[in-house]
């Protein structure tokens, strides 16, 4: 186990700075030893604070003391270290910023600027389109909050009387952020811890701080004073910022928050860092496949001139300027453009992206595992029917059920909420009048049932239990009959009563079952407690599904988003459900045979298995990882507390708004609406993003590829350069500007019809058949001025290199209304308005430019009359060609 001290040196390379973060750590480290080894009341003291709860100015000053409780907030850059973090980061800006310097010290000032204009557009737009984009999804994301319950006394107005009424302190939901050193809070299952906290009570509490200490298993905690642990984190009196609470209950003080916390000190040291996702490996794999070309064609172009044309300097800045002309210099800003364009598109439908990098994996998704409640149906579940063991109404059920629900401290979810619904203000004041709570076993989700243990109004205790049917029948040894008495649970009656249940199953309800007993009085209940218990009966709940859940599910098999549910409840329930939208279940599993399969059994059962019912969270994570085995990219929605996990494990986890905090802090994508159709929404954008930046990645690829092959022919065989090198970087300049409005371009029907993934393969093979089209063209244009212009001389070289700047460039720009679509181009599929005007806009500056008063400046010479003819002819006969084998392409290989 790592201390927090080696942590927080190893992270961080700067001596001093190490060393002052370990001096403050073995400080922290020897308090929060201090604050094990002391009783619960001494720790108050120590924080000056009773148990009752901080008040308003107390917490004013606290906050003002120790700052917000955030760990790893990064300080907002200025705009001059934001900027030089964007050029020093990148390569390809530093690359052209050397080519730059060096054109300049060859007395090539002209070329230097453009290079430089490069950096300029590249650094600066996607600087202040991504700062745009930040402060919207800001914006957006402070609408999903978390929150802790803390107990606070409430400010007290001028009306003495009234301040009296009001209890000393109450509970309310405060802001992670907000909480203070002394504030004592209340955990229970599916809570994050939201500070270091001290435990003042615990009630089978568990956490999970994976996190912290790589332990995949829970750790079991309690209150009492440990004089064995050694260091903080063997503590079982403590729980740390970064874990999450498994099951049980506590109340604790909090000792330490924000970057004096321990989770806080690690996030610290490792502020900054972020894990390449599957969409940046994939733009970083083509950039260098870009530069391996580049280190193969630029020295051969340096060779062939300096040895064919005998001036090396000359040839030299002229290899320079093919440098840049392969450079993809604008990728970087292409990429945060769609992304950013992305992102504030599925804003508008309800979509908040926490991380703009998983837009892509969103778009990539085959396979979509979700839960049920929420998305099949309503969440909105009813209680229906309360019945005894003949499935007869029986009020006694749903009285002792309201027992077990309200007086429960852990999470209360729907079904408790629905049994609570039943009881109007009278009737809950006459039930809570005759018991009182004496203790509970909390929920978890091995046992998967909760009880409480209450004492009637004759000093009696009993323990009542409520839970899943099998497990909660597993621990029941009689029933109770019609007659009210009671009967041993032999194997006929559990048949029968099982029967019972599974015919309200198959009518669709989701069934519990409800089992009690007298019980004895001690101080404490436990988990062995929770036997011998007389059946009492069932409750049937039903949550109506969505009228919108078999369109979302036949509008994802369409786009070739298989779903699969993953859920805790029973395969029958769900199955009826399934039915009930129109979603086809030919094959399910449940947990147990999940459990007993082996890791292969799994991936193969996952091809034909549209149900996983009765799943446990690591079951869950089985299932996704058995998916990722066989090639799938796997999105997970969920919200409850034992989602967090297979969250995690999917390529994108997808939660909402209304989820447990664990749940929204391990997704990648919040819902502001749990919907199965926002998803769709969502998935296409999100394959429109990908679509939009892989047309750039193919033109920028196909275009310098030919390009170059046309650089090295004309090099050979022309006594002069084909092209000036100020020619060579203004025409990048120019081509790469006409792409920046790409993002707005619409992606055809049949491209957004099937998830979409990183192909760096297909990306080369396009390069390699439509690249050397191109190249052909030009040739016909080399002979065009050699011949027919008679351009065949050193004297007549700048015509020569107008007329083929001009045709290069126009190629390349109208060529993208061909790459874009799959289509037929103008006829089947139309350019969006933005980039049709920055592409004509383009190609009018490049016909306009020899006829300039800059034409001297750039190296032009008015063309003849006649070149338009032949040039008109070529870009027909070459977007032609370009359509045909794009087509081919498509048919043998799919659209890319």
């Amino acid at each position: 186990m790592f201390d927090r001290i080696s942590l927080i040196s190893i992270a961080l390379p700067n001596v001093v700075r190490d060393r002052a973060r370990a001096e403050a750590a073995a400080r922290g480290n020897l308090m929060l030893l201090e604050m094990v080894q002391a009783e619960g009341s001494d720790v108050l003291q120590r924080l000056g604070v009773s148990g009752d709860g901080l008040n308003e100015a107390e917490v004013e000053s606290r906050l003002e003391e120790y700052g917000p409780n955030v760990v790893a907030q990064e300080k907002k850059k200025s705009f001059l270290s934001e900027i030089a973090h964007r050029f020093f980061t990148n390569p390809i800006n530093i690359l052209l910023t050397v080519l730059a310097v060096i054109s300049y010290l060859g007395d090539d000032a002209v070329g230097a600027s453009i290079m430089l204009a490069m950096v300029f557009m590249a650094v600066f737009l996607s600087y202040f389109q991504e700062a745009r984009t930040g402060r919207a999804v800001e914006k957006l994301r402070s609408m999903v909050s978390n929150t802790a319950t803390a107990r606070r006394v409430p400010a007290i107005d001028e009306d003495a009387e009234k301040a009296a009424s009001l209890p000393l302190a109450q509970k309310i939901e405060v802001p992670i952020d907000q909480l203070v050193p002394g504030d004592v809070v209340h955990l229970s299952a599916g809570d994050m811890i939201p500070a270091d906290l001290r435990l003042l009570t615990a009630k089978d509490l568990f956490i999970n701080q994976s996190a912290l200490t790589g332990e995949s298993m829970p750790v079991e905690k309690f209150a009492g004073v440990d004089h064995e642990a050694k260091a903080p984190l063997e503590a079982r009196n403590l729980g740390f910022m970064g874990s999450n609470v498994i099951s049980g209950s506590a109340t604790a003080v909090v000792i330490a928050t924000g970057t004096k916390t321990y989770f806080g000190a690690l996030a610290g040291s490792l502020i900054g860092q972020r894990v390449q996702t599957s969409f940046d490996k994939g733009v970083h794999r083509f950039a260098w496949l870009m530069i391996r070309f580049m280190a193969v064609m630029v020295p051969l172009v340096f060779l062939i001139n300096g040895v064919t044309k005998g001036d090396w300097l000359q040839a030299f800045m002229f290899a320079v300027s093919v440098a840049v002309g392969l450079t993809p210099e604008m990728l970087p800003m292409i990429v945060t453009i769609n992304l950013a364009k992305g992102a504030m598109a599925m804003a508008k439908k309800d979509v908040i992206v926490k991380r703009l990098s998983a837009i892509q994996n969103f778009g990539a998704i085959d396979v979509l595992c979700t839960d049920k409640t929420g998305t099949l149906t309503q969440d909105k579940v009813i209680l229906q029917r309360h019945v005894d063991i003949a499935g007869n109404e029986d009020q006694n059920v749903l009285e002792f059920a309201y027992l077990n629900s309200h007086y429960q401290t852990g999470l209360k979810n729907l079904l408790d909420l629905a049994v609570l619904e039943q009881f109007d203000g009278e009737m809950r004041a006459r039930m809570e009048a005759s018991y009182t709570l004496v203790d509970e076993v909390p929920f978890d989700f091995s046992r998967r049932r909760m009880s409480v243990i209450v004492k009637d109004q004759h000093g009696k205790h009993f323990l009542i239990a409520k839970g899943a049917v099998a497990e909660t029948l597993g621990i029941c040894v009689s029933l109770r009959d019609e007659d009210t008495s009671e009967a041993l649970m032999t194997p006929e009656k559990f048949d029968e009563v099982r029967s019972v249940a599974r015919d309200m199953n198959e009518d669709g309800f989701r069934v519990i079952a409800l089992g009690m007993r007298e019980i004895d009085a001690k101080p404490a209940y436990s988990l062995a407690d929770e036997t011998d218990l007389t059946l009492m009966g069932f409750l049937a709940f039903l949550d109506p599904p969505k009228d919108s859940a078999a369109e979302a599910i036949r509008a994802l098999n369409e786009n070739g988003v298989a779903v699969k549910i993953l859920t805790g409840d029973n395969a029958t329930v769900t199955g009826n459900v399934c039915r009930q939208v129109g979603f086809e279940v030919t094959n399910y599993l449940v947990g147990p045979q999940v459990e007993a399969m082996s890791d292969d059994e799994l991936t193969l059962a996952t091809r034909t298995t549209q149900v996983f019912a009765r799943l446990n969270p690591q079951q869950k994570v089985r299932v996704i990882e058995a998916l990722h085995r066989d090639g799938h990219v796997v999105g997970f929605m969920g919200d409850g507390i034992n989602d967090g996990p297979a969250l995690r494990a999917a390529d994108v986890g997808i939660s909402v708004d209304t989820a447990v905090d664990i749940a929204k802090e391990s997704a990648d994508i919040i819902l502001l609406e749990k919907s199965l159709m926002v998803l769709e929404e969502g998935v296409l954008e999100g394959r429109k993003v990908f679509g939009n930046i892989l047309k750039y990645i193919k033109m920028t690829a196909s275009s310098n590829f030919g390009n170059m092959f046309s650089v090295i022919g004309a090099s050979a065989f022309l006594p002069f350069l084909p092209i000036a090198p100020v020619q060579i970087l203004l025409n990048n300049l120019l081509y790469d500007f006409s792409q920046t409005s790409v993002a707005t371009d619409d992606v055809d029907k049949e491209y957004l019809a099937k998830p979409r993934k990183w192909d760096l393969p297909a990306i080369t093979r396009f390069m390699l058949f439509i690249g050397p089209i191109s190249s052909i063209f030009d040739y016909v244009l080399f002979a065009v001025m050699w011949f027919v212009f008679k351009a065949n001389s050193p004297e007549h070289a700048s015509l020569f290199q107008t007329g083929w700047f001009v045709e290069s460039l126009l190629s390349q720009t109208l060529i993208v209304h061909v790459i874009r679509t799959g289509k037929i181009p103008f006829l089947e599929s139309r350019a969006s308005l933005a980039l049709t005007i920055t592409t004509l806009t383009i190609c009018l500056i490049g016909a306009v430019l020899p006829y300039s008063p800059l034409a001297v400046k750039f190296g032009f010479t008015p063309l003849p009359a006649l070149y338009w003819l032949f040039l008109g002819l070529i870009l027909v006969a070459y977007m032609a060609l370009t359509q045909f084998v794009k087509v081919r392409l498509v048919r043998r290989f799919g659209m890319l």
